[in-house]
């Protein structure tokens, strides 16, 4: 897949990226995988879109979202990539942080037809997916490796170029810092999270306590997340 204007940045966090390259205000924006709404709600507050339409599929994080009340543009909803409770050629731009690679690999395809379905022509799909490399994929790694779904979410994204159903407006890569104050910090963020059940043996979670411990200091790290977006385009014609 060629690429188009590649930049590597050193931020500190996304939105840095993001407001440079998308057109956000004015926008209909879908959020697949809105997760925490941390991203949502800083998109609504900050950057003025008609609205946003937050998908999620972990109904305990949905449950939490939904009792938000002070965000009038943004509609929470249950829903995957896969199926997007959207009309055809609705949104002006798409949005995927770090989610496409939890889509099942069966149904991959599915999630790049449904975000092509729900674009504008001229719309724009920001997708953005941890690289496997890194110091905080060193700790993750040891309990939830994601090499191979993210090596299918890319494929993903490259066949959706190649076969011409999306354009590729640029690429971009970034480290992102992960900073966490200490293990309990840790466990509480990436082990004990709803969305996925993490089973750590009591010797699985030493390992990983003992590999955090390598890069600590004074129980705090700041680890290196490289992160990569590919920016796409639904072709006018």
């Amino acid at each position: 897949m060629e690429i188009n204007a590649p930049t590597k940045l050193i931020i500190k966090k996304e939105p840095e990226l993001f407001r440079q390259i998308l057109p956000l205000k004015g926008a209909c924006i879908v959020e697949l995988g809105c997760g925490s709404a941390a991203l949502t709600r800083y998109i609504a507050n900050e950057c003025e879109p008609a609205s946003i339409l937050a998908c999620e599929v972990d109904l305990v994080q949905h449950t939490k979202n939904s009792a938000r009340t002070n965000l009038p543009n943004v509609t929470f909803v249950v829903a995957g990539a896969e199926n997007i409770p959207a009309s055809d050629s609705s949104a002006d731009i798409v949005l995927m942080f770090k989610s496409l690679h939890h889509v099942p690999k069966d149904r991959l395809a599915d999630a790049m037809s449904e975000i092509f379905r729900v674009l504008r022509p001229g719309g724009l799909a920001y997708i953005s997916e941890p690289v496997y490399a890194g110091d905080f994929n060193e700790i993750l790694r040891l309990f939830h490796s994601e090499k191979t779904i993210r090596e299918n979410a890319f494929k993903a994204v490259f066949s959706a170029v190649t076969e011409g159903i999306f354009e590729l407006v640029s690429q971009h890569f970034f480290h992102m810092p992960r900073v966490f104050n200490s293990f309990d910090e840790f466990e509480q963020r990436m082990i004990n999270v709803t969305h996925t059940d993490h089973r750590l043996t009591p010797e699985l979670l030493a390992a990983v306590e003992a590999r955090y411990s390598d890069f600590a200091e004074d129980g705090r790290v700041c680890l290196t997340a490289p992160m990569r977006v590919d920016l796409l385009r639904r072709p006018v014609a």
